[in-house]
């Protein structure tokens, strides 16, 4: 599809496509779309935020949300949550605190230098099936630190806020290749927080947590070096962590998201694709935005490939708590090419930065950016990665 084919679309209109499944494009003002986050709501609703503007980094990017209410045919009208004119806000995450209290969570950045971005939070009401969002406050974490999984409680009662460090060097400018992984803790609900370090995590961003059964989780991570999912493991209820592995799903330097199901299979969302299998690459990921800054690229770490397409997409299934997911059906599929950020000439092709959930009937529930023109949802009935579904 064209941009303008996609945009006719994004109506937030449920439609069947093949095999039970229903999809839609959400609505949106804006021509850029990207990085959705799903949640369920108490009254059933299903909540959908991501950001939008004109381009990743520019300053008119903003936090958007839309509404799925229980039993409806359409998703609610987009609503503005974030207004900073002066910073990219990015990466929302949905998280409810110890009283019940919804908050948004997401970063905020000067043009394309993560390294500097902050962290800010927000309370988070419906209202009358819209999302209404109050005032902004920041966290107390360093610069650079970003949010993209779920919060996690320790088995001790802590609240864990899965993060990764954008980090550069002075005089430098940030290009991932010293980024880390790391988890954000707070005992007071979040009012404070520390970092703990994820040890030997160099490149590994994006760190989404599932809990297992008593005091085991493992946690899943996209790679800066475009080379596959990787996986560590934490036998304390989230205390310490071991040293990311590599996994058996490829990855792209593109996001991931995984859940335990309630049949407890661990199920992936994903772009299983690497650098190993495309010749595809690009300079960074902002650098249609770097004209006039003149410093030189950050020297040392990893090496990060960026550029490698962005499709297909597909569900990964594990039964092994997520060492290997070999049962795998694609979703979506597309080019997936993404050497471009730009939503309005049609090259960009790509279809990421899922987010999943299971809802209580046991349907898949999904959201994606497309071409990123546009915020997709497909919803995958009960049976659907077994071939069980009608």
């Amino acid at each position: 599809m064209t941009p303008d084919e996609i945009a006719e679309r994004m109506t937030g209109q449920l439609g069947e496509a093949t095999g039970g499944v229903l999809e839609a494009y959400l609505p949106s003002p804006m021509v850029q779309n990207h990085a959705a986050f799903i949640e369920l709501l108490d009254d059933g609703s299903l909540a959908c935020l991501w950001f939008g503007g004109t381009l990743e980094g520019k300053s008119d990017i903003s936090i958007y949300g839309s509404t799925l209410a229980p039993g409806a045919d359409r998703w609610s009208a987009s609503v503005r949550l974030s207004d900073d004119p002066d910073r990219s806000e990015q990466n929302p995450v949905l998280t409810r605190n110890a009283a019940g209290q919804w908050q948004l969570v997401h970063t905020a950045q000067p043009s394309g230098n993560q390294d500097e971005c902050l962290l800010r939070a927000r309370d988070i009401n419906l209202r009358q099936g819209a999302l209404v969002a109050g005032e902004p406050r920041l966290l107390d974490l360093p610069l650079g630190t970003f949010v993209r999984g779920r919060f996690v409680r320790r088995t001790d009662g802590a609240w864990m806020m899965p993060v990764f460090r954008c980090i550069s060097k002075p005089g430098q400018r940030w290009n991932g290749s010293h980024d880390t992984a790391g988890v954000a803790i707070s005992h007071d609900d979040g009012v404070t927080w520390s970092l703990s370090e994820v040890p030997g995590s160099i490149g590994s961003v994006h760190l989404t947590i599932v809990p297992l059964d008593g005091d085991r989780m493992v946690a899943f991570y996209r790679r800066r070096q475009s080379d596959f999912v990787h996986r560590s493991e934490s036998l304390d209820g989230g205390v310490t962590w071991s040293a990311p592995k590599p996994t058996d799903v490829p990855n792209n330097n593109s996001s991931i998201n995984v859940v335990r199901l309630a049949d407890d299979r661990l199920a992936m969302v994903c772009n299983p694709v690497s650098g190993a299998t495309s010749t595809d690459r690009r300079v960074s990921l902002y650098d249609e935005i770097e004209e006039g800054d003149d410093r030189p690229d950050a020297s040392g770490g990893c090496a990060p490939i960026w550029g490698v397409p962005r499709a297909p997409l597909t569900l990964c299934i594990s039964t092994d708590d997520g060492i290997s997911f070999p049962l795998r059906k694609i979703i979506d599929d597309s080019p997936g090419t993404c050497l471009s950020n730009n939503s309005l000439d049609g090259r960009n092709k790509e279809l990421s930065y899922p987010y999943l959930l299971e809802g209580p009937d046991g349907a898949i529930h999904v959201a994606y950016t497309y071409f990123r023109r546009a915020i997709k949802y497909v919803r995958l009935p009960k049976g659907w990665i077994d071939g069980e579904s009608n």
